[in-house]
């Protein structure tokens, strides 16, 4: 890891104010960069502390963390202790129609990505950024408006009175659905494009077997089904978080327990003994379907005074698992350039621009691969490629 001690006592940079929109997974490691070079950080997160309010399903629970978000993890320091929180998966796992199994290896013995609670990995973040004393997250504040020419953003809190916030930087961390992107987008000369992809996604659950994992842990599971599949990620508590991706035509034909049965009977039937036939029934209708999308933009800042990050500047489709490590490696990079250019937000947030911005959109077009052969992903073929 690289000394930043240096540019850290930077009496510039302790002048310097930078809001963080977003507490999640890229807004909380951010926010660590930023606050390690002693900058004055603010993040600015709409949702409860995750830390002390009640887990709400919704979003994917569990990641498949790879090498480039464990660097970034790496540099502030967090890497060990992330690790030790996941449960390697060395293979893929491809479930037959039949039942058979048969294990692809991402690569040598020593290869292999990580499944990680999203919850967890967000609340080591925060406990973090906390730890710095020139950092505070602000729960409970949605972002209003941001101007970014002139440096301010208008954030809503408990007072219910709106609030302007003047500062140096902001940057929109705030996922794919971003307001700080919705104000850019007003800008001359910004691109913008999304895409829905025609199917959804939902989450169940194989609980443990006689206090251990129902099925072989260190796997990413695999189900695929020509127009549908089903993976499955390990959890530390031993059970698998289970994800169905499939169109939204399939899913609204699927009305009531017995359907949902009879479709995994017919396409999942090793599933049934593990997920348990009444479990299956009931969870399948907890929560609908969630939609995918993916996101494409340029540029990634407004001159010095404003920068997109994760989702909000290159949402992706799920079937690579590289969201979060692509988001976590915009973080890493922009650090990098700060170390470059000695805490000089305008030349590093140009240059930010120059160096990442076509790395970004060469892995959106992948992104755009796999939508357009996503039949074929299912069918397993493009699984036998290793993960380089």
């Amino acid at each position: 890891m690289k000394d930043t001690s240096a540019v850290m006592d930077s009496s510039d940079a302790q002048r310097k104010k930078i809001a963080v929109i977003g507490g999640g997974l890229v807004g909380s490691l951010n926010a660590c960069f930023l606050a390690k070079r002693n900058f004055q950080v603010d993040v600015y997160e709409a949702r409860k502390d995750l830390r002390v309010a009640k887990f709400a399903r919704g979003r994917s629970i569990n990641l498949a963390l790879s090498y480039r978000g464990r660097q970034a993890l790496k540099a502030i320091g967090l890497e060990d202790q992330i690790v030790s929180q996941g449960i390697p998966m060395r293979a893929r796992m491809i479930h037959s129609l039949s039942g058979k199994k048969t294990a692809i290896p991402y690569g040598t013995k020593s290869q292999y990505i990580l499944s990680i609670s999203r919850e967890n990995l967000n609340k080591d973040l925060l406990t973090a950024v906390e730890k710095y004393p020139n950092a505070k997250v602000h729960f409970g504040h949605r972002l209003l408006k941001c101007t970014p020419e002139e440096g301010v953003i208008t954030v809503l809190g408990s007072s219910n009175v709106p609030t302007d916030v003047t500062c140096d930087l902001i940057v929109g961390c705030d996922g794919a659905y971003s307001t700080v992107r919705s104000h850019l987008m007003k800008k001359p000369r910004f691109d913008y494009s999304q895409q829905y992809i025609p199917h959804g996604y939902m989450e169940l659950t194989i609980p443990p077997k006689n206090g251990d994992h129902a099925m072989e842990p260190n796997y990413l599971h695999i189900w695929p089904r020509n127009t549908f599949m089903m993976i499955a990620l390990p959890n530390t508590n031993k059970s698998f978080t289970c994800t169905l991706f499939m169109p939204f035509e399939e899913f609204e034909k699927l009305l009531t327990g017995s359907d949902v049965l009879d479709f995994f009977q017919k396409y999942f039937m090793d599933s049934i003994p593990l997920i348990g036939e009444q479990a299956l029934m009931q969870e399948f209708f907890l929560l609908p379907a969630q939609p995918m999308i993916s996101v494409k933009c340029s540029s990634f800042h407004l001159k010095s005074r404003c920068m997109l990050m994760g989702d909000a500047a290159h949402a992706i489709v799920p079937f690579f698992g590289q969201g979060m490590n692509a988001g976590f490696e915009d973080c890493l990079v922009f650090d990098e350039l700060m170390d470059k250019f000695n805490n000089d937000l305008n030349a590093s947030t140009c240059q930010f621009k120059m160096v990442h911005l076509p790395k970004k959109h060469r892995a959106m077009s992948s992104c755009y691969y796999a939508i357009y052969f996503y039949p074929s992903l299912h069918n397993g073929h493009l699984f036998q490629n290793k993960i380089s």
